[in-house]
Formats: structure tokens, sequence, C-alpha cells
């Protein structure tokens, strides 16, 4: 875990060994920053019961302040998984309980910190579990500034709220996508799909740049929804992504799907190059984008 070093004139509290990211970067004006390798911390977001955030104890650095569970990076540790594991040292946050949905990043040059937003799909109640901790609670949204904030995170909560309601969602239609690429798909259509969702599986790990889903920054995770048919439909399910098998129209089924993601408050994009099935997504209220945009952005082939 992550252990703050007291603030200036307070008593240093026991803790076991550090990791080499445990360290105070100093700043060329002097003011310091915890996590030699940068620091991350996770915003969890329950439909029910808001924003998970962390009564700081006194002697930590800015301490009787409201923040995110969080802490300093591991070295070669992404900020997702620093975010996560940070908040499961700190907050008793169980493993699955929480889906990524945006990295937000704040960037001095000589150090980051990085905000995992993330959606709660497994509830849970917090529990302290290290000695940063006073108090830890769901504070609803519009509650959050009636709190004394952490100073840092008082600064970034006007950009985080508006992250808050922003939701996206992918619906692949599978076999115009494999059916793009001459490689020999049409011999073992189960196969092909399988090397679509499995490269699926990896970009949904690894995110998507803002730009390529028309947003102005951040990476985002978004919800893949796949519709697989006919010989298709033996696929196996992949890590990331929902397999949806259709029984009949596969082109019913996507627009089915993008419906419901819809009507979830999800901002949907539906991924075809039928024109047919381009123009049904756009009533139902959908972004579209081609098949070769998925190409372009999906990692190689294994």
């Amino acid at each position: 875990m992550t252990i703050e070093p007291p603030a200036p004139g307070e008593p240093r509290r026991p803790h076991g060994p550090r990791d080499p990211g445990d360290a105070w970067v100093v700043a060329p004006t002097g003011e310091r920053y915890w996590g030699r390798f940068g620091a991350a911390g996770l915003l969890a977001v329950d439909p029910h019961q808001g924003v998970l955030l962390q009564h700081r104890v006194s002697w930590s650095h800015f301490g009787d302040t409201w923040a995110l569970p969080g802490g300093a990076r591991h070295e070669d540790e992404s900020a997702c998984d620093a975010a996560l594991r940070e908040a499961a040292e700190e907050a008793g946050v169980p493993d699955g309980a929480i889906r990524p949905r945006v990295l937000s990043v704040f960037d001095l040059g000589y150090w980051s910190y990085t905000t995992l937003v993330g959606d709660v799909v497994t509830p849970f109640e917090p529990t302290i579990s290290d000695p940063e901790s006073r108090e830890l609670a769901w504070v609803p949204i519009d509650d959050v500034p009636r709190h004394p904030l952490h100073p840092g995170f008082a600064d970034s909560w006007g950009r985080l709220r508006g992250l808050v309601p922003v939701r996206p969602a992918i619906v692949v239609d599978a076999a115009n996508v494999v059916g793009s690429v001459p490689d020999g798909w049409w011999r073992d259509r189960a196969g092909a799909a399988h090397r679509l969702l499995q490269r699926l599986s990896a970009l949904a790990a690894d995110g998507v740049p803002a730009d390529a889903l028309g947003l102005s920054e951040h990476t985002w995770f978004p919800e893949w929804v796949v519709v697989v048919e006919g010989q298709a439909r033996s696929v196996a399910a992949a890590e990331g992504v929902e397999v949806v098998r259709a029984e009949a129209s596969g082109d019913d089924r996507i627009v089915a799907e993008a419906q419901r993601l819809v009507t979830a408050g999800r901002t949907v994009t539906v991924v075809t190059s039928d024109r047919g099935l381009a123009e049904r997504s756009t009533d139902a209220g959908t972004a579209v984008r081609g098949a070769r945009w998925l190409h372009d952005i999906l990692p190689l082939g294994r």
C-alpha cells in the first residue's frame, strides 16, 4: 500500500517497506507531489449512492480533507492498475467491482496524476483498511463541493464532474467487419469471429483515444457489444466484450441492442459499412462508423 509521509511537524507513522514509487517529486518552483512515477486514484461511480470519497487523516498531506482513494504508482504499473490497487488497499474495493470508463490525466511534465472514472458493477460497502482514512463514504454527486476537498481534487472536480454523464458504447456488426477483410473468413466464420473478438478484447483493455470516438480528450473504455450471427454464433466469449448471438436477423438484433443502450443513457456508436443498417442505426439515435474505422484502431491480430 502507499502511505504518505506525515505533514511537517507531525510524528511519523509506522508502515511497512516502501515501494520505489513512494517518494516525493519536487517541482522547479518548490511544490511537492507524491509519487516518483506519478500517482493515480479512483472515482468510483455508483448510480444509486454517488461517488466514493476518502476523508484523509489529519497527519497526511492536506489532512482532514476529502479526496479519492489513490496514491503513488509503482514502476512500470499502468495508471488503471494503480488506481484499482490503491482503491483496494485504502477502501476495500473488491476485485472486479469496478468497470473502467475513462482515464483523465493531469500532467505537469515532471509529475502526473491520473484519475480512473469507473462504474460500480458489483455493489459493495467500502472498508477502512489502512491508516490513511478517517472515513469512507458514498457522497451524492451534487454534494461533493460541500465537503472540504483536497486542493488537487477540488481543482479537478469540475472537469471530472463533466465526465460522469458520458458513457460511450460501441455495437459491432461482426459479420460486416469480418467480411470487410479478404483473409479467408468464408472458410471458417467462427474462427474469423474469434480472431475479431480477441483483438477487441485487447482494445477493451487498453482503451480508445478520445479523437477516435469524436470526444475532446482522455482515454475511454467503451462498453463493447458484438453481435454475431449464423455460423459465428458458436464463438466463445471474450473478456471485456459482450457477445450477443442473433437467432434471426443480425441487423434487427444490432438495432435492438443500439436502442437498448440509447435508452440506458449511453452514447452509442454502431460499427458497420452496411448502408441500410447504418440508416436504421442513425434513426435509432446512434453514430455510425465504418468497418475500416474499427480496423484502424484494433491492435494487430494474434
